[in-house]
């Protein structure tokens, strides 16, 4: 995880006209527990694109390598059956080859899926979370920062992984 203090974060509310914001209600919903939200005037327009500054464009918007021990035969066997069910159930994703050893900042094996939409996302990531089996998965978004993208955007299901980001500091 990248140190946080090396980034600018804009606020949260940026875009927002806080003068002409009403209070927030203090209702409590049905459960007892959240609170019952004001109606929005239209859909976030994250239900459709990604947040700037991720690519909406064929680049994907983000990026998921799912990670194996290419030493562990049942790990390798899981992770291919894993590339296959992934090619059958979602056909309208890029996939990319099995690599069985380190490529790119990638210090062991895995495979590569881009996601293009919200919904893509919406649908692969919980799928992702109960199939994944033994290995290890990171998500992160395209942007232009890619050290970023790799390190402080970045989130991980199972076991972090410690990537080589040499190349994002010294070039490819």
């Amino acid at each position: 995880m990248a140190d946080p203090s090396l980034y600018a974060y804009p606020s949260p509310l940026e875009g927002y006209d806080r003068d002409s914001l009403s209070k927030l209600p203090d209702e409590k919903a049905k459960d007892g527990k959240s609170y019952v939200n004001p109606p929005a005037e239209k859909p976030s327009p994250a239900y459709k694109s990604f947040a700037s500054p991720i690519s909406n464009g064929e680049r994907g918007g983000f990026d998921i390598h799912v990670y194996f021990m290419q030493n562990d035969e049942q790990q390798v066997t899981f992770a291919k059956e894993l590339w296959e069910r992934i090619r059958r159930e979602f056909p309208e994703l890029r996939i990319y080859k099995v690599w069985d050893q380190p490529v790119g900042p990638h210090p062991i094996g895995m495979f590569e899926v881009n996601l293009f939409t919200p919904e893509q996302f919406g649908a692969f990531i919980p799928w992702l979370v109960i199939n994944r089996g033994p290995l290890s998965a990171l998500v992160h978004p395209n942007t232009d920062e890619e050290e970023r993208d790799h390190m402080q955007r970045a989130t991980w299901m199972g076991q972090p992984i410690p990537l080589n980001l040499r190349m994002f500091k010294h070039g490819k």
